[in-house]
């Protein structure tokens, strides 16, 4: 199987405080897309040539024109400042993959739902799964210039509480990439607030830098 490997690029010696985002969603929703516009280094990922043999079990109906698909995670890395990193791993899309979801969550300290609003039941899945391992979310709505929908349509379509933010995106947008992982570090920090405020304590939530993030890295050349 081939990947792509990622650059040598130096990580400080002090970053001793790794925070592990993942990238979920149905297939062909630009999960690797986003991890590979966002990320400082050239991105892992494990693409591999689609083939006949799988038009029996993909689902290609909106994305006819994908050619490769993930087969394992893509993996991508933002350095927030001199202690904080940011690892990104996006998830293989297709129903014969879900098995390695379990494990990919594992550690993560919340996740982005890249969803198509073409083909809004693929995110189905996803949402219930990340609701069973309790793990925090928001969602992104991935422009592929489909119908437009009101915020409220897509809520009700996908069963979303208010309380789960809900954006839109061009995954192919450096800055639009970053945005979204604003949002979710954002939401993140307010949970982490509200369970400290619920608790009756006085210990400061514990949030990551967004300002950093905002601020992170120039955009990395291209992978091949």
């Amino acid at each position: 199987m081939d990947s792509a490997t990622s650059d040598r690029a130096t990580l400080s010696s002090t970053a001793d405080n790794g925070l592990k985002i993942v990238v979920v969603g149905g297939f062909g929703v630009g999960k690797t897309t986003m991890v590979r516009s966002v990320s400082e280094i050239r991105p892992l990922n494990t693409e591999e040539t689609m083939t006949r043999a799988g038009e029996a079990v993909d689902d290609l109906d909106g994305v006819h024109a994908k050619t490769s698909t993930t087969v394992a995670f893509d993996f991508g890395r933002i350095t927030l400042d001199e202690r904080s990193v940011l690892y990104l791993f996006g998830a293989p899309g297709q129903e014969r993959f879900w098995f390695l979801w379990d494990r990919l969550f594992s550690g993560t300290l919340g996740a982005v739902v890249l969803v198509d609003t073409r083909r809004l039941a693929d995110s189905w899945y996803a949402i219930d799964r990340l609701e069973h391992h309790g793990t925090p979310f928001i969602v992104a709505c991935n422009d592929f210039g489909g119908p437009l929908h009101s915020e409220q349509q897509i809520r009700e379509a996908l069963d979303l509480s208010d309380d789960v933010p809900l954006v839109e995106c061009d995954a192919r947008d450096r800055s639009s990439s970053k945005y979204v992982l604003i949002t979710l570090v954002e939401h993140l920090a307010a949970l982490s607030a509200a369970r400290l405020q619920a608790a009756e304590t006085t210990a400061p939530a514990a949030a990551v830098p967004t300002a950093a993030l905002a601020a992170a890295g120039p955009t990395p050349e291209p992978a091949p």
